[in-house]
C-alpha cells in the first residue's frame, strides 16, 4: 500500500462539538417538519369533520328556519362519489338553535348527521341524543347524561329537550361557532321534512387528498358534475369548498409551511457553517501531516477526499443522533400530548406531531448534500499548503 494513503487512513479527527451542533440542527429540523405535518393533518381533519371538504348546498342556504331542503340522493350523487379523491358523501341537516341553561342563553348550530357519523358511538335507540363541543360544556356546565333544553325560531318557536350523550373536542372554539351534533332523523322531523331531504351534502375527501389544491380542484369538478347531471326537478345547488369558506385557516397553514421552510434552510446553513468551522480546525491541527502527504506525492484532491470523508462521517453521526432524539420526542408527544397549546390561537389544544418518513428522509438528504457542498470551501486551504514550509526535520 502507498505510504501516503496509509498515513491518511490513520488520521483521527475530534469533532464532539461539531457532532453536537449537527445533532441539534437535525433535531430542530425533524421536529419542525413533524409539527408542521401534525398541524396540517389535525386542522384539515377537524375542518373535514365539522363542515366537510366540499359542501353541496342551496345558494340561499338559511339555517335560521326550516329553509329549502335538497334531495339526499340526487341524480348527480353517484358521479360525485366516483371521483377518485372522494372518500364519502354525508347528508346533513343544519338548524340554528338557542340553548338555555341556568338562566343563560347561548346560540349554537345543530348539525343532524347519520348515527355512524357521530363523534362518539351512541345507541340506535337513543332519543333526541346530542353530542356537544367541549367549549359549550364549559360555559353551560353540561356534561354527559344531562338534559339540554333548546329552542328553534322559524315560522313558530319550537322547543326540544335533548339528552347529552357525549362531549367532543372541538377544533373551533369561538363562542359563536359552536356545533352540536344531533341525529339526522330528529333534525328532519324538527324542520318538518320528509325522510330523504337534507340541508346539504358534505363531500369528504380521502385523508391524503386534503391539501388546498386538491380541495379547490375537486370542488370545481363537483360543481361541473352538478351542472352536467342534475335534473330540472331537483333543487338548485352549488359546491362550496372549505378553502373558500375558511380562507384564514388555510392561509395560516401556508404561513406555517413557509416558517418550516425557513427553519429548514436556517438549520442547514447553521449546520453547514458549524462543519466548516470543524473542518478548518481539523485542517489547521493536521497542517504538518498535510505537508507530509503532499511531500509523499498525494494530490490535493486525494487529501481533500480524506478530510471530506471524515467530515461526512461526523455529519452522519450527528444526523443519526438528531433523528433519534426527534423520533423519541414525536413518540412521546404523540402518545401523551405533553405540550399544550391555547386552542383559541392555534385551533388545537396540544402540539400535534405527524412524522412523514418520506419528508424526513428528503429533509435529511437535502441538508446532507448542502452541508457537503459547503464543506468544499475550506478544502481550498489544502492547495495553499506548501510542504517545504510545513515539514521540518528536527
Amino acid at each position: 500500500m502507498d505510504a501516503s494513503y496509509f498515513i491518511a487512513r490513520k488520521l483521527r479527527f475530534k469533532g464532539k462539538i461539531a457532532v453536537t451542533c449537527i445533532a441539534v440542527s437535525f433535531l430542530v429540523m425533524i421536529i419542525a417538519v413533524s409539527v408542521s405535518g401534525g398541524f396540517r393533518h389535525e386542522i384539515r381533519q377537524g375542518l373535514s369533520d365539522l363542515t366537510g371538504d366540499i359542501r353541496i348546498t342551496p345558494p340561499d342556504r338559511n339555517v335560521l328556519d326550516e329553509g329549502s331542503p335538497i334531495e339526499e340522493e340526487p341524480s348527480y350523487l353517484e358521479y360525485v362519489k366516483s371521483i377518485k379523491e372522494v372518500d364519502k358523501v354525508v347528508p346533513v341537516v343544519y338548524r340554528a338553535g338557542i340553548i338555555r341553561e341556568d338562566g343563560n342563553i347561548h346560540g349554537v348550530l345543530f348539525k343532524g348527521v347519520p348515527m355512524d357519523e357521530f363523534p362518539s358511538e351512541i345507541s340506535d335507540t337513543a332519543q333526541l341524543a346530542v353530542c356537544i363541543p367541549n367549549r359549550l360544556a364549559e360555559i353551560t356546565g353540561l356534561s354527559e347524561g344531562d338534559a339540554m333544553s333548546a329552542y328553534f325560531v322559524g315560522e313558530s318557536v319550537k322547543a326540544r329537550r335533548f339528552n347529552v350523550v357525549s362531549v367532543y373536542e372541538s377544533m373551533i372554539e369561538a363562542d359563536d361557532k359552536l356545533i352540536v351534533y344531533a341525529a339526522l332523523p330528529d333534525m328532519q322531523r324538527l324542520n318538518g321534512w320528509d325522510e330523504g331531504f337534507v340541508s346539504s351534502l358534505e363531500v369528504i375527501l380521502k385523508s391524503d387528498k386534503r391539501d388546498e389544491t386538491d380541495i379547490r380542484m375537486t370542488g370545481e369538478e363537483v360543481g361541473s358534475l352538478i351542472n352536467l347531471y342534475s335534473s330540472d326537478e331537483e333543487a338548485s345547488v352549488i359546491a362550496v369548498s372549505s378553502v373558500s369558506e375558511y380562507p384564514q385557516i388555510f392561509g395560516w397553514l401556508d404561513m406555517i409551511d413557509f416558517n418550516v421552510f425557513f427553519i429548514l434552510l436556517l438549520m442547514t446553513i447553521v449546520a453547514g457553517f458549524n462543519m466548516i468551522s470543524g473542518l478548518l480546525i481539523m485542517l489547521f491541527e493536521n497542517i504538518s501531516t498535510i505537508g507530509l502527504l503532499k511531500a509523499l506525492g498525494m494530490t490535493d484532491k486525494a487529501i481533500a477526499k480524506v478530510f471530506l470523508s471524515s467530515s461526512a462521517a461526523l455529519t452522519l453521526k450527528g444526523m443519526a443522533m438528531g433523528n433519534a432524539i426527534a423520533i423519541l420526542f414525536c413518540i412521546i408527544q404523540g402518545s401523551t400530548h405533553l405540550l399544550k397549546l391555547d386552542p383559541s390561537n392555534y385551533f388545537v389544544s396540544f402540539v400535534p406531531v405527524r412524522m412523514d418518513l418520506g419528508l424526513v428522509l428528503a429533509a435529511d438528504a437535502g441538508a446532507f448534500v448542502v452541508i457537503m457542498i459547503l464543506l468544499l470551501i475550506p478544502c481550498i486551504f489544502i492547495s495553499k499548503v506548501d510542504p517545504a514550509e510545513t515539514v521540518r526535520v528536527k
